[in-house]
């Protein structure tokens, strides 16, 4: 039996953007779990207000994140 996952509950995020935002995170040597809330917040309003999401967005999104710090 398959489970929703947690972060599709909160956030409306697909397992395989989570893993591109992962790797994005892990390529530049970012604690994912440290600047996740932060990420997903954005991507989720982004996703909500329907704009067209590519690797190149969440690099933009990502670098955000790491502006609030």
């Amino acid at each position: 039996m398959k489970t929703i996952d947690s972060v599709f509950t909160h956030y409306g995020i697909r397992g395989e953007d989570m893993k591109i935002i992962e790797q994005l995170c892990q390529a530049e040597n970012l604690d994912f779990e440290w600047l996740q809330e932060s990420i997903l917040k954005e991507y989720h309003n982004l996703k909500i207000n329907n704009q067209q999401i590519d690797e190149k967005l969440i690099e933009k999104i990502i670098e955000k994140a790491v502006a609030k710090l």
